[in-house]
């Protein structure tokens, strides 16, 4: 059986709070968390916005916090990373992209593909012709092993006014290649911190929460100046393939109101 825990946006800072929620103190109820109930994963994908404000020594910091998970790191770029610090301190498997950070590792029967979404600059995802043409390539080189992909910024709009403006912007042809795979057995993404599932042209999506905090639901409407945490706990995601079957179990594990690790 192969099984990998996800989570996303860290927004990691080495000092100060991030909308009254301590990143530091949340990394470290997490990493506890899993090594506590599930370090028996092969891997642990982390689907971008790594930290909060790139620097070196804030990547590095990050960097040797993370050593304490008990399996590998899959880290991936968000429109809060910066592609050369974040290599410069975070390893990568052999197979990532030269220029850019995507990859794919094969686990116990099923392939993950990870993705780079990264507009520098910009909150935008985007998805150039060079990552689309080595996209292409990997599903190509490999058709019958099922495969996970994962990206930062949705390819796709997920009914969340506030949040879908920054969506890949050219998102409709990573849909369309991962629709064309017969291998393809799911698509998840981070960025939204919330929660959403559905499918689209036959490929099925889901995004998870974030490690630090979550954006509200969109109802009742809101935007980024009125913007207010939700008042939700923070999810890991523990997916497990076997037999042809495919599973996400969607875990809190700290308690929304004081962010202290569940029992």
């Amino acid at each position: 059986m192969a099984k990998l825990i996800w989570f996303s946006d860290l927004h990691f800072k080495s000092v100060g709070l991030n909308f009254g929620h301590d990143p530091r103190v949340r990394l470290e109820v997490v990493i506890d968390y899993v090594s506590a109930h599930h370090s028996d994963a092969e891997f642990c994908v982390i689907s971008g916005d790594m930290v909060e404000d790139a620097t070196p020594a804030i990547y590095a910091d990050l960097a040797k916090r993370l050593e304490r998970l008990p399996f590998r790191v899959l880290p991936m770029v968000g429109n809060h990373d910066v592609r050369s610090m974040f290599r410069a301190a975070l390893p990568l498997p052999d197979s990532a992209q030269e220029t850019f950070v995507q990859y794919a590792v094969q686990l116990t029967g099923l392939r993950v593909i990870c993705l780079d979404t990264l507009t520098e600059g910009s909150s935008d995802g985007s998805f150039c012709k060079a990552r689309e043409a080595w996209l292409r390539d990997e599903l190509a080189r490999d058709r019958v092993t099922p495969t996970v992909v994962f990206c930062h910024h949705p390819p796709l709009d997920l009914g969340l006014p506030a949040l879908d403006r920054t969506r890949v912007a050219n998102g409709q042809v990573i849909v369309d290649m991962l629709s064309d795979a017969p291998n393809i057995r799911q698509l998840l993404f981070g960025h939204v911190h919330r929660p959403t599932l559905g499918v689209a042209q036959g490929v099925p999506y889901a995004s998870i929460r974030s490690v630090l905090y979550q954006a509200p639901p969109p109802v009742p409407a809101w935007d980024w100046e009125s913007f207010t945490p939700a008042l939700e706990a923070s999810d890991i995601g523990v997916i497990t393939f076997e037999d042809d079957v495919l599973r996400i179990q969607f875990e809190p594990f700290c308690d929304a109101r004081t962010g202290l690790v569940l029992p």
